[in-house]
């Protein structure tokens, strides 16, 4: 490349770039690193590929998928997934992203407390069988200080038989349990929040 070559294709101080790397992409549109991945690979994103294989992502095809998405730049309903699943964790924010939402992970109670106060979700997807602090638990934490019926809750468990009845007498709006379906969950959850 010439040097006035190079000199055209360089950034002007105060303009930002119309290629971005696959973290400014997810920054951009506000989502995990691994659904622009999952966006890209799906064909839904298009993305170019440098000598090196990494990803780039051009600014109006990033525009023009959230014009397509209905999300128009706007964050969709926050949903915090409280799991000590990370791939479960990984599986549905993926999911849910795909469909508007804005999501938040945390992989413990106390890691759900703490997202729960910086930002309060629109809806929270918690998994009964936890270590140290479990589902049942965190949902009375989460009534005692936010209130009953405040923050809808979906509870969820592959490993509870029969919880249903008792979610929903704690107070949890609905209950996924065995056999445990996550697409069930993603189905509650647009019920329950629709984008």
């Amino acid at each position: 490349m010439t040097g006035a070559g190079r000199r055209a294709g360089r950034r002007v101080p105060g303009t930002e770039p119309d290629w971005l790397t696959l973290g400014q992409a997810a920054k951009y549109l506000g989502v995990a690193q691994s659904t622009i991945r999952k966006w890209s690979d799906q064909g839904l994103l298009p993305a170019f590929y440098t000598p090196g294989g990494h990803r780039r992502f051009r600014r109006g095809d990033l525009d023009q998928f959230l014009a397509r998405s209905g999300r128009g730049g706007q964050p969709g309903p926050l949903v915090l997934i409280v799991d000590d699943d990370p791939a479960l964790r990984t599986y549905v924010r993926a999911s849910l992203e795909g469909e508007g939402y804005s999501v938040r992970e945390a992989g413990s109670a106390k890691e759900g407390l703490a997202a729960l106060e910086e930002q309060p979700p629109d809806l929270i997807l918690l998994d009964v069988l936890m270590p140290k602090v479990d589902g049942g638990e965190m949902l009375r934490l989460v009534q005692e200080r936010h209130g009953v019926g405040a923050i809808p809750v979906i509870m969820f468990s592959g490993g509870v038989e029969e919880g249903g009845a008792e979610a929903v007498s704690r107070g949890a709006q609905a209950f996924v349990g065995k056999p445990f379906d996550p697409e069930q969950l993603i189905e509650s959850t647009k019920q329950l929040l629709p984008v």
